[in-house]
């Protein structure tokens, strides 16, 4: 049986720019408590952000041991 829609893919809503800038913003304020510096922080691209916090613990160490 059919749930209706002949395509799931064409139903789903899309990520909003505000919320994607939002979790953005958030993401940068964890690394800056983490111990980054403000301006690592804004030379990298959203890949990277998320990239240093899946391991927040081996994030905090690499920016202990940078002056």
């Amino acid at each position: 049986m059919g749930s209706g829609c002949a395509n799931d893919e064409l139903t789903r809503g899309a990520k909003k720019p505000r919320e994607c800038r939002r979790r953005e913003n958030i993401q940068r304020k964890r690394l800056l408590a983490l111990g980054m510096s403000e301006t690592a922080i804004a030379k990298l691209n959203t890949k990277q952000l998320r990239e240093l916090l899946v391991r927040p613990n081996r994030t905090k160490k690499l920016c202990a041991a940078k002056p």
